[in-house]
Protein backbone atom coordinates (compact mmCIF):
# COMPACT_ATOMS: atom_id res chain seq x y z
CA UNK A 1 0.00 0.00 0.00
CA UNK A 2 1.41 3.52 -0.38
CA UNK A 3 0.98 6.61 1.92
CA UNK A 4 -2.55 7.72 0.22
CA UNK A 5 -4.04 3.92 0.55
CA UNK A 6 -2.52 3.88 4.13
CA UNK A 7 -4.41 7.20 5.33
CA UNK A 8 -7.57 6.08 3.53
CA UNK A 9 -7.55 2.44 5.14
CA UNK A 10 -6.38 4.59 8.42
CA UNK A 11 -9.57 6.56 8.37
CA UNK A 12 -11.96 3.69 8.00
CA UNK A 13 -10.48 1.54 10.32
CA UNK A 14 -10.98 5.14 12.91
CA UNK A 15 -14.40 5.46 11.65
CA UNK A 16 -15.32 1.61 12.43
CA UNK A 17 -13.77 2.13 15.50
CA UNK A 18 -15.61 5.43 16.79
CA UNK A 19 -18.59 3.78 16.06
CA UNK A 20 -17.66 1.09 18.40
CA UNK A 21 -17.42 2.85 21.57
CA UNK A 22 -21.08 5.44 20.70
CA UNK A 23 -19.74 7.73 18.57
CA UNK A 24 -21.80 9.45 15.91
CA UNK A 25 -19.81 10.26 12.65
CA UNK A 26 -21.30 13.36 11.22
CA UNK A 27 -18.98 14.03 8.24
CA UNK A 28 -15.71 13.55 7.12
CA UNK A 29 -12.44 14.76 5.36
CA UNK A 30 -13.58 18.48 5.69
CA UNK A 31 -11.48 21.17 4.15
CA UNK A 32 -11.01 24.47 6.15
CA UNK A 33 -8.70 27.37 5.41
CA UNK A 34 -6.41 25.70 7.76
CA UNK A 35 -6.44 22.32 6.85
CA UNK A 36 -8.32 18.87 6.45
CA UNK A 37 -10.66 17.61 9.35
CA UNK A 38 -10.22 13.64 8.82
CA UNK A 39 -13.61 12.97 11.37
CA UNK A 40 -16.15 14.99 12.98
CA UNK A 41 -18.02 13.24 15.07
CA UNK A 42 -20.64 13.38 17.93
CA UNK A 43 -19.69 11.88 21.63
CA UNK A 44 -22.64 12.16 23.56
CA UNK A 45 -23.22 16.43 23.53
CA UNK A 46 -18.94 17.26 22.27
CA UNK A 47 -18.26 17.56 18.77
CA UNK A 48 -15.48 15.57 18.67
CA UNK A 49 -12.54 16.55 15.41
CA UNK A 50 -10.56 13.88 15.20
CA UNK A 51 -7.09 13.68 13.32
CA UNK A 52 -6.24 10.10 12.20
CA UNK A 53 -3.05 8.99 11.55
CA UNK A 54 -1.72 6.10 10.61
CA UNK A 55 1.56 3.62 10.06
CA UNK A 56 1.88 0.53 8.74
CA UNK A 57 5.57 0.65 10.38
CA UNK A 58 7.26 2.07 13.53
CA UNK A 59 10.57 2.67 11.73
CA UNK A 60 9.55 6.38 11.67
CA UNK A 61 8.01 6.76 15.30
CA UNK A 62 4.60 6.20 16.34
CA UNK A 63 1.51 7.58 14.82
CA UNK A 64 0.76 10.16 17.67
CA UNK A 65 4.39 11.36 17.12
CA UNK A 66 2.97 12.76 13.50
CA UNK A 67 1.12 15.45 15.36
CA UNK A 68 3.69 17.98 16.32
CA UNK A 69 2.94 21.85 16.96
CA UNK A 70 2.24 22.90 14.05
CA UNK A 71 0.04 20.34 13.22
CA UNK A 72 -1.75 20.97 16.41
CA UNK A 73 -2.09 24.80 15.78
CA UNK A 74 -3.60 23.72 12.00
CA UNK A 75 -5.83 21.56 14.59
CA UNK A 76 -7.20 23.71 16.13
CA UNK A 77 -7.62 26.67 13.92
CA UNK A 78 -9.30 23.64 11.32
CA UNK A 79 -11.74 23.75 14.42
CA UNK A 80 -12.27 27.51 15.09
CA UNK A 81 -12.93 28.10 11.14
CA UNK A 82 -15.59 24.99 11.27
CA UNK A 83 -17.45 26.55 14.12
CA UNK A 84 -17.61 29.93 13.00
CA UNK A 85 -18.58 28.53 9.26
CA UNK A 86 -21.29 26.50 11.29
CA UNK A 87 -22.56 29.32 13.86
CA UNK A 88 -21.49 27.01 16.67
CA UNK A 89 -20.12 29.49 19.07
CA UNK A 90 -21.52 27.57 22.30
CA UNK A 91 -21.09 23.89 21.25
CA UNK A 92 -18.64 21.95 23.73
CA UNK A 93 -16.17 20.25 21.31
CA UNK A 94 -12.28 18.73 21.23
CA UNK A 95 -9.97 17.70 19.21
CA UNK A 96 -8.74 13.73 19.23
CA UNK A 97 -6.10 11.96 18.28
CA UNK A 98 -6.65 8.11 16.59
CA UNK A 99 -3.44 6.65 16.48
CA UNK A 100 -3.49 3.47 14.23
CA UNK A 101 -0.73 0.85 13.38
CA UNK A 102 -1.72 -1.63 10.93
CA UNK A 103 1.96 -3.07 10.96
CA UNK A 104 1.14 -5.81 8.11
CA UNK A 105 -2.13 -6.71 10.56
CA UNK A 106 -4.28 -5.17 8.15
CA UNK A 107 -7.16 -7.05 9.99
CA UNK A 108 -6.32 -6.36 13.24
CA UNK A 109 -5.01 -2.96 13.46
CA UNK A 110 -3.30 -1.38 17.00
CA UNK A 111 -6.00 1.47 17.62
CA UNK A 112 -4.80 4.16 20.56
CA UNK A 113 -7.68 7.20 20.82
CA UNK A 114 -6.63 9.55 22.48
CA UNK A 115 -9.25 12.41 23.59
CA UNK A 116 -8.74 15.83 23.69
CA UNK A 117 -4.99 15.53 22.56
CA UNK A 118 -4.76 18.93 21.25
CA UNK A 119 -6.03 22.15 23.54
CA UNK A 120 -6.30 25.36 22.41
Amino acid sequence: MNTVEIGRKGEEVACNFLRSQGVSIIDRNIRTPYGEIDILGKDNDCLIFAEVKTRSTISFGFPEEAVHAKKQEHMINSALSYLQENNLPDVVWRIDVIAINILNRENNPEIRWFKNAVVS
